[in-house]
């Protein structure tokens, strides 16, 4: 039996801690990993809790990131509750692997600190990682600091093991600007996180030979198609699970969370769509331009980003008179994906408001409140003038002359 931590009621933790700590208390039974930066520090002070005692479960020192999914692919279709963390290249390396456990249905939980994918090589944070393994199958849950970081872990396990569900979960959180500051995080006991994740339940273990099965299988075309739209379903039948488990979670914290996320939106006039720890910059920016400058702006973020919730989304935009979209990832010639998958829920739902798209932060490039209040300003003059003034597209922050796009 491990030793439970006699943890205070507010703990200094940085994002990474707070995973850590996350994943000791729901008692997982394998975590296989491979170092990368900025999610090192997940996997280090999980082991450390290993080595003092604090963890009753294995933990497997393999020789690569898709060695680490692998391992958790194969200690998950054995009856086993499992995790693992990485960023970046980490996460680039194992994208084979994330369709082999969101295709066996497998509720393995990732921890990912999100980093630039290289070339060229960068260690700091944006969100390109996160936008590669977004299509894998996997439910997303997106994260602004540290105490969100250590509540969705448990929140993960709860939902992708949930039977109805039985899917794999990522949670994100922004490499260093979350990953390495330090932040007041309120936990949960030991035995209260773990009497709120719950037991492990086994569903075609391959290690239960009473009921022999396989895992893998091939399909071709006489079943793949079935299977797939099967997985699909699923996916997005795991709403009703996350939302169910966002409320057990305020009932025992006071913690709310919700699919989409508003601020300041019941007058806005003008919004910000964010992901990660840039939504706290536009709340801060937008909060001090309502003081200082009359321009009624709001901000919206999917917390979940898959199952992506179309309808909540276009639902918590439709009275603003202009919109701009940030993408932390380079769109490689395209619109961002946060741009598109906004217009693409307003236009199904029959709303036309004039959107935006800024790239930023780029390789961890800083957004400040000043570059947030020129963004800001510039959706302002969109809504004034009906329409996108000038290009749809620019990167914000960049050296040189202004660069627009589309």
């Amino acid at each position: 039996m491990a030793e439970k931590i006699d943890l205070k009621d507010i703990e200094v933790w940085d994002g990474n801690m707070a995973y850590a700590n996350a994943l000791r208390q729901a008692q997982v039974d394998v975590i296989a990993a491979y170092p990368i930066t900025p999610s090192t520090p997940t996997v280090q002070n999980y082991a450390k809790f290993l080595a003092d005692g604090y963890v009753d479960g294995d933990f497997i020192m393999v020789e690569s990131e898709h060695a680490a999914m692998s391992a958790c692919v194969g200690a998950a279709a054995s009856g086993g509750r499992v995790a693992t963390a990485t960023s970046s290249q980490g996460l680039a390396l194992m994208i084979e692997v994330l369709y082999q456990a969101s295709g066996m249905r497998l509720p393995i939980v990732l921890t990912e600190v999100n980093r630039a994918l290289a070339a060229p090589l960068n260690v700091n944070g944006d969100h390109s990682d996160m936008y590669l393994g977004r299509d894998a199958g996997w439910i997303n849950l997106c994260t602004y600091n540290p105490q969100e970081a250590y509540d969705m872990v448990l929140m993960a396990f709860k939902v992708g093991e949930d039977l109805g569900v039985r899917l794999p979960v990522i949670v994100h959180q922004d490499g260093f600007i979350c990953s390495h500051t330090a932040q007041n995080v309120a936990p949960l006991s030991d035995a209260a996180a773990y009497a709120f994740v719950g037991d492990y339940k086994e569903v075609d273990s391959m290690l239960d030979f009473s009921q022999p099965v396989t895992h893998g299988a091939q399909t071709e075309e006489d079943w793949h198609f079935e299977h797939k739209a099967k997985q699909h379903k699923a996916l997005l039948d795991s709403v009703d699970v996350i939302e169910r488990v966002f409320a057990e979670f305020k009932t025992l914290t006071g913690r709310e969370y919700n699919r989409v996320e508003s601020y300041l939106m019941e007058d806005a006039e003008v919004a910000i769509v964010a992901l990660g720890t840039t939504v706290e910059t536009a709340i801060a920016t937008a909060t001090r331009m309502r003081e200082a400058d009359g321009i009624k702006a709001g901000v919206v973020s999917p917390r979940c980003l898959r199952p992506f919730p179309m309808k909540e989304m276009a639902a918590a935009l439709k009275g603003v008179k202009a919109i701009t979209c940030m993408d932390r990832s380079s769109p490689n010639g395209a619109l961002g994906m946060l741009y598109n998958e906004i217009t693409a829920a307003l236009f199904a739902e029959g709303v036309i408001i004039p959107t935006d798209n800024i790239i930023y932060g780029l390789g961890g490039r800083d957004m400040t409140m000043n570059d947030m209040e020129e963004i800001i300003k510039d959706t302002k003059a969109n809504a004034d003038a009906g329409k996108v003034v000038g290009a749809i597209q620019s990167f914000s922050g960049l050296r040189g002359p202004k660069l627009e796009l589309y």
